[in-house]
């Protein structure tokens, strides 16, 4: 369901005074839940996100579906949650209500009065509907925070100023609770719904991601989310699989078969490219984690790539593949890790 404002059309400057009545809700925060008028007021002020390191905004990139605007989450201290108003952004849809969004323009000449710009009306991206990064509270803290993926419903207007900046070059993020954190928060949302087909291919590859992590944490690693500022772009990579300690970045899969592992090629490829640009203590691993062996003619792909492969054994265990490297860097055959090679 989508209602749209009568009164007044994106581009317009308004206070909250001049809102509320049209579009329902209440109050001062920057998410107000309007019940009555089916409706989700969501309020963007670049003058807060700043005083702790973010920014909300167009992203400066479309994507294959168009563009996306990034707006951060409520919660001043701690890592943010799935409750209040951000839980009203993420249930959204399933309780039949529409976002709409304003961003903080200025003040009332002679008053103390905010006033806002009226974007349009808004859905939570469905493929990509939210991201964990880490970012300061107000305590200066690390901490996780919430940031949600916009897109537009029919008309809206998108400033220059309303865009964000593109990193000047990469960088490298880590969290040790946001990808687990992530994985629950997904698995929680497809339980509220009918499963799909592309639900079940999800939930395998989140699965496979919580045993493996559960894994490695019983050894003694250290498992979280790398997140990564590609240079010259707004976007950014999100692997929720990630060992700091020796550089190692792992891309689950829902299967072994050819569509899934060549996506996660492609995922790790792309990740090179900028963790490359980025000084480490150890040289950069990329290794795709997959729910069986895949077949010989996709390891020689992978090799070829100078990918690693770590996989689930018959045993329910995970099994290890890695690639040596040449003086000349030309990639060799996979050798096996406490694992014999199938034939």
């Amino acid at each position: 369901m989508t209602t749209a404002p009568s009164g007044f059309q994106p581009g317009d400057i308004l206070t909250r005074k001049q809102i509320h009545p049209l579009l329902g809700g209440a109050g001062f925060a920057g998410i107000c839940p309007a019940v009555e008028k089916r409706n989700v007021l969501i309020f963007s002020d670049s003058k807060v996100g700043k005083r702790f390191g973010y920014r909300d905004g167009w992203m400066a990139e479309d994507d294959d579906l168009g563009p996306v605007f990034t707006y951060t989450g409520t919660g001043k201290q701690g890592n943010q949650a799935f409750e209040g108003g951000n839980l009203s952004i993420l249930d959204h849809a399933r309780m039949g209500r529409t976002l709409h969004l304003f961003v903080a323009v200025g003040k009332v000449p002679g008053s103390d009065t905010r006033t806002h710009r009226y974007i349009g009306m808004f859905k939570l991206d469905e493929r990509k509907p939210f991201e964990i990064r880490e970012a300061k509270d107000e305590l200066g803290n690390d901490r996780d925070v919430i940031v949600f993926r916009l897109r537009p419903i029919g008309r809206y207007i998108r400033e220059a100023s309303d865009t964000l900046d593109r990193a000047p070059h990469s960088r490298l993020g880590f969290s040790r609770t946001a990808g687990r954190y992530t994985r629950a928060t997904r698995r929680r949302i497809r339980e509220r719904r009918p499963q799909t087909d592309v639900d079940q291919v999800a939930a395998a590859r989140d699965d496979l991601a919580d045993a493996f992590e559960e894994r490695e944490t019983a050894s003694g690693e250290t498992i979280g989310q790398l997140d990564v500022s590609m240079r010259s772009s707004t976007s950014r990579l999100m692997f929720d699989l990630y060992n700091p300690a020796n550089n190692t970045v792992y891309e689950p899969t829902s299967t072994a078969a050819s569509e899934s592992i060549t996506q996660a090629l492609a995922q790790l490829l792309r990740a090179r490219r900028y963790l490359n640009e980025i000084p480490h203590d150890q040289p950069l691993h990329l290794m795709v984690l997959a729910p069986a062996l895949p077949d010989m003619d996709l390891r020689d792909l992978l090799a070829e790539h100078g990918i690693g492969l770590v996989y689930r054994n018959d045993s329910g265990g995970f099994s290890e593949f890695q690639i040596g490297t040449s003086p000349s860097s030309t990639p060799q055959p996979f050798r096996c890790l406490n694992c014999p090679i199938p034939a």
